[in-house]
């Protein structure tokens, strides 16, 4: 409440408690009878009137910015007049002196008002559209910051959002490239349920779409993305390009705002992006009890009389990855996009098949998984692994000190202070060299023995005074038995066979030749007498 409605209140308030007139209440609050008058009449202070300002410099050139201004309705929309054209002229032409914002405030007001009274330019209105039940869907990606690793680092936030209820799954990822793109689909999918059964409206992404066929409808799709579509009977609606292509899904574009603003505020700290979208789990289930706008039932609420009307899920699995096929380095590297994962180092030389998807990185030979990473996020970045070094750190244990994977490794805590305390121990006693490659076998145990096992094991051969891998092999095992269990690393869950691209053989010139060629007429060769030399014997004339 602003000062001068606290004013009338008290005035209107001593008139009808105390009976006091127009004149002692002008005394009492030292203002004007005037004032009092108002405050009697209305409780709400009538509205300050805003003085018209008039320009005179500018009134001789009114007609004139109209005129130009009415001009530029018929003219190419990239050769109109900008205030500062406008400005240049006036001062060329007609030797006028004024201000740029004296200009700009009158061209702000007048374009408008010229363009509505011609009809060119009709107010801007919005038509409330039916959503049925099941039936339409939005999607759309939207940036986002995030406190990665302690990086700050720019993330994009997946969205899609049912029409009728406002349900809505979201999904963030290093990229908003096609993989992203297709696993976010998968994921709302499988948490919604089912697919919507009528239209899904998007802007014109790269992902899903090529080209757009003379500003129209039509779209030139991005083959894979037509193959997802048609596998989950996605009908696609494709809004126009730029600002007015917004609006025809506002849904979505307001959800991300409100999801960045709500739940991504402060920006967020993680250590990877998948604690995110385990949050963005609770929070999605936390939405369901939320009304949006004036509507009577919650998103929940309606959602669940619109989820026994969405479309199954297909029964078949599509692969959301971008298959690729690269090389390994004579560094035990392979090059997927602009970032580098490292491979066990006897692949080297090797084409070996990559699975690039949103969250992760799976290398292949031939079906077998032989490994994996997080995704990374910076341009030229690098994922080592010390594991996938070792054979050739037998050979040069000299490299071991100083190399990036060992570095990582700390870095990430798989090697321990204990494995610290057995190489400096083990180079005591056995030199430089034998001692790194005491370490070196050890390391080798980590492949089929538990890592905490293998901790304990070291703690135990150091306090023996032991630097051997026999030694600490043998207490690993005693150290799981203590426990009850077995020491050995127990098998991991099969991995589905890789989705590899069908080979494309290359059309043969002389087959598409031939096709256009008439019918060879000619009888078929004799070929009696080359026959005869299948029967051919030394010193036998065939002339």
């Amino acid at each position: 409440m602003s000062s001068k409605e606290e004013l009338f209140l008290q005035i209107r308030r001593d008139s009808w408690r105390e009976g006091l007139s127009v004149r002692a209440l002008a005394r009492k609050y030292r203002v004007h009878r005037r004032l009092v008058r108002e405050a009697l009449s209305s409780p709400v202070p009538a509205p300050r009137r805003t003085p018209r300002r008039r320009s005179p410099r500018l009134e001789p050139f009114k007609k004139t910015i109209d005129q130009w201004l009415l001009g530029d309705l018929e003219a190419p929309p990239k050769q109109r007049h900008t205030v500062k054209r406008i400005l240049t002229r006036l001062q060329q032409e007609l030797g006028a002196e004024i201000a740029y914002s004296t200009v700009w405030d009158y061209v702000h007001r007048r374009r408008q008002e010229i363009a509505e009274a011609a009809g060119a330019a009709p107010s801007a209105g919005f038509v409330i559209r039916h959503n049925q039940p099941g039936m339409d869907a939005e999607v759309d990606f939207g940036e986002v910051w995030v406190d990665l690793a302690g990086e700050r680092t720019k993330c994009y936030l997946f969205a899609l959002r049912l029409a009728y209820s406002g349900r809505a799954v979201h999904r963030i990822t290093a990229s908003c490239g096609q993989e992203a793109f297709l696993d976010g689909h998968l994921h709302a999918f499988r948490t919604l349920g089912g697919i919507p059964g009528g239209q899904i409206r998007y802007d014109n992404l790269s992902p899903a779409v090529s080209r757009v066929i003379c500003k129209s409808r039509s779209r030139e799709e991005h083959p894979r993305w037509n193959d997802f579509r048609q596998h989950f009977s996605i009908t696609p609606f494709y809004c126009e390009p730029g600002l007015r292509g917004a609006h025809e899904k506002g849904g979505v574009e307001g959800q991300i705002g409100y999801w960045r603003r709500n739940y991504l505020t402060p920006v967020p700290r993680v250590n990877a992006l998948d604690e995110l979208n385990e949050a963005f789990a609770e929070f999605e289930r936390v939405e369901e009890g939320r009304r949006i706008g004036m509507r009577i039932r919650t998103i929940g609420q309606d959602f669940a009389h619109e989820a026994p009307l969405l479309l199954p899920l297909p029964a078949g699995h599509f692969e959301t990855g971008m298959a690729f096929n690269p090389r390994v380095d004579r560094y035990g590297m392979v090059a997927v996009r602009v970032c580098r994962y490292s491979v066990p180092v006897r692949f080297i030389g090797r084409t070996v098949h990559v699975l690039l998807r949103s969250s992760e990185v799976v290398v292949f030979h031939g079906r077998t998984e032989i490994a994996r990473h997080p995704r990374l996020t910076a341009k030229g970045a690098e994922q080592v692994v010390l594991d996938h070094f070792l054979e050739v750190l037998l050979t040069k244990p000299g490299a071991l000190a100083g190399s990036e994977a060992l570095e990582q490794a700390r870095h990430e805590g798989t090697f321990t202070p204990a494995h610290e305390a057995f190489w400096s121990a083990a180079k005591r006693a056995l030199g430089e060299t034998d001692g790194t490659k005491a370490l070196v076998h050890v390391l080798l145990l980590h492949r089929h023995l538990q890592h905490r096992d293998v901790v304990a094991g070291i703690r135990a051969a150091l306090a023996a005074g032991a630097s051997t891998a026999d030694v600490v092999a043998l207490e690993a095992r005693k150290a799981a038995e203590t426990e009850g269990r077995s020491p050995t690393v127990t098998a991991t869950t099969p991995i589905p066979d890789p989705i590899v691209p069908p080979a494309r053989p290359l059309p043969s010139l002389t087959e598409r030749r031939a096709a256009r060629l008439p019918p060879d007429q000619r009888p078929l060769p004799a070929l009696d007498r080359w026959d005869q030399l299948l029967h051919h014997r030394p010193g036998r004339d065939l002339r």
